[in-house]
């Protein structure tokens, strides 16, 4: 086994063309096909393609909310980072996580709440402004509160992606949203994480 050397610039177009080669004859519909292959290419996990799970018109659906000015926010720093913000400032588009701030912590602990609770809660009231797409790559708390808001009427997010990684309520928690009227993408199962959050949030940004 020899290493080859490659552009830059040529790494991710030889990297996608070696997924869309290992994918064979698998076909995705327009759009969804570039969000499964970015995924595939963050994590190199081909799994993805049997578990990503997308509403009808989904994509067109977040790429008209970020047309629009969407806020993305995340329950990852990691996620933040991940998200191409100098992209999104072409449409007026910003993203943030509230995870880290002293006073969510501070209110999380009073209430005896994960601060991913209380993340929420500020999420949802962002969402009177501008259309507001949730990007949940690794807090199962965050659906939950989430479902919780939109039952009471106090959260109608543009687009949810419900993409947590691990073992407690993940896979409950992301169910949650399985055939919900609100457009979403799920990683069903327990695969996930802030990377996988924040490449499906590329993959749409780039259809633009």
């Amino acid at each position: 086994m020899s290493i080859e050397f490659w552009k830059p610039e040529e790494i991710e177009a030889e990297s996608f063309r070696r997924i869309s080669e290992e994918l064979g004859d698998r076909c995705f519909p327009a759009g969804i096909d570039l969000v499964v292959k970015r995924v595939i290419h963050t994590t190199a996990d081909f799994s993805f393609a049997d578990t990503l799970l997308f509403s009808e018109g989904v994509v067109e659906t977040g790429k008209e909310a970020i047309r629009q000015g969407a806020c993305i926010v995340t329950d990852t720093n990691m996620a933040l980072a991940g998200i191409n913000k100098a992209r999104l400032a072409g449409f007026g588009a910003t993203a943030r996580c509230f995870m880290a701030e002293a006073d969510v912590a501070a209110e999380a602990k009073e209430r005896g709440v994960t601060r991913a609770t209380v993340s929420m809660e500020r999420a949802a009231a962002l969402s009177a402004e501008r259309p507001l797409i949730l990007a949940i790559g690794n807090a199962p708390t965050a659906l939950v509160k989430i479902k919780e808001l939109m039952d009471a009427g106090q959260l109608k997010p543009a687009l949810l992606i419900a993409a947590p990684v691990g073992f407690v309520n993940v896979v409950e928690a992301k169910e949650l949203f399985v055939g919900s009227s609100t457009p979403h993408i799920i990683a069903r199962g327990r695969k996930g994480g802030s990377t996988v959050a924040a490449a499906i949030v590329n993959a749409i940004l780039y259809q633009i």
